[in-house]
């Protein structure tokens, strides 16, 4: 092999191996998960899995981040330039937060189905062993004997549902009077013991500092925390009556069209709606959409009259407004308690 020949297959090897290299370096991608605080144990369950379906249809390996914390909190990080794929939050103000800022598309909730909330929930209480106080319904929660844990509604989409949910019920009791409903409201907030800042803090303080007769959440959450501290500590009470909580997701376009992740993206988002995924949800007490599945899980699930904030204040955005800005509802009633 003469001299030229011989550089000229160097040359060719190494330009092979460069594009091997690009092509493997592409390969490999990254996803970051912005999502609500609670949502720690269900994602680890849900990446591998969606990690194993991206593998076989693409050939690809994906890395999945997560960041977890009250969702008005990651959605202020986004804005302060965390560079989340996607959002998987728990209150749709947050991600309408985005869209007002350009990062998010502004008909959103139509690019999936359900309003683009794969799952759903409502609000229920964690009681201690056996229900010594008897707590049933919401308006057990502002009596002078009951304290209650839940998080700050300024800082966490779990403590905003809670905060709603109480006051949906009374403008049902009350028949939308407003001074009932403020007086309620009023009492209920004196109730509560502690105000943490997102959903794991409120269930440290209730389940292992033994502060607060009762702990309000998630109805998903409530039942995930009773087997995960043990099922002979704490009894699950499901209201009657209580708010549709809907679990919101979207692609962050700006994000995923500056790092070319937006088929990825895309396609994380549509596996939360596989059979699959549905049936996982409602492993981890999510209420889901997939017939199949809401069908098999029927007995597990008790029936609810669902709430909406909707119907109540016009709008999520009305709502926001009114009761968490600053000088709202929220701060006026906190003062009065003063």
């Amino acid at each position: 092999m003469s001299r030229n020949t011989l550089l000229k297959t160097l040359l060719a090897a190494v330009a092979g191996a460069s594009l091997l290299f690009t092509v493997t370096a592409r390969a490999d991608q990254t996803l970051l998960n912005s999502s609500y605080d609670i949502a720690r144990e269900l994602f680890a369950a849900i990446n591998p899995k969606f990690q194993a379906h991206w593998k076989a249809e693409t050939g690809e390996t994906v890395t999945i981040n997560q960041s977890h914390g009250g969702t008005s909190r990651q959605a202020q990080a986004i804005l302060q330039g965390l560079r989340a794929d996607v959002v998987t939050y728990n209150q749709v103000t947050d991600i309408d937060m985005l869209a007002k800022r350009g990062l998010v598309a502004e008909d959103w909730q139509s690019k999936l189905p359900n309003n683009s909330s794969p799952y759903y929930s409502t609000t229920a209480f964690l009681v201690r062993e056996g229900n010594p106080k008897n707590i049933e319904s919401w308006d057990d929660l502002v009596r002078d004997d009951v304290r209650i844990v839940f998080p700050n509604p300024k800082t966490s989409g779990n403590g905003r549902y809670t905060y709603l949910a109480a006051w949906l019920f009374a403008h049902k009791q009350f028949d939308g009077d407003d001074a009932k409903i403020r007086d309620f409201m009023s009492k209920f907030l004196r109730n509560v013991a502690v105000f943490d800042t997102g959903g794991r803090g409120a269930t440290v303080t209730f389940a292992e500092r033994g502060i607060g007769d009762v702990l309000i959440s998630f109805e998903s959450e409530v039942r995930n925390i009773r087997r995960e501290y043990g099922d002979g500590d704490y009894t699950v009470v499901v209201p009657p009556v209580s708010i549709l909580a809907e679990f919101p997701v979207a692609v962050v376009d700006r994000v995923v069209d500056a790092q070319g992740t937006r088929q990825l993206a895309q396609a994380y988002l549509d596996y939360l709606y596989s059979p699959e995924i549905q049936r996982l949800l409602a492993e981890f007490s999510y209420r889901v959409h997939d017939p199949e599945v809401v069908k098999a899980t029927a007995d597990q699930f008790p029936e609810v009259e669902l709430l909406r904030v909707e119907d109540v204040f016009g709008s999520w955005d009305a709502a926001q407004e009114q009761q968490f800005g600053r000088d709202g509802v929220l701060d006026q009633l906190q003062a009065r308690g003063r």
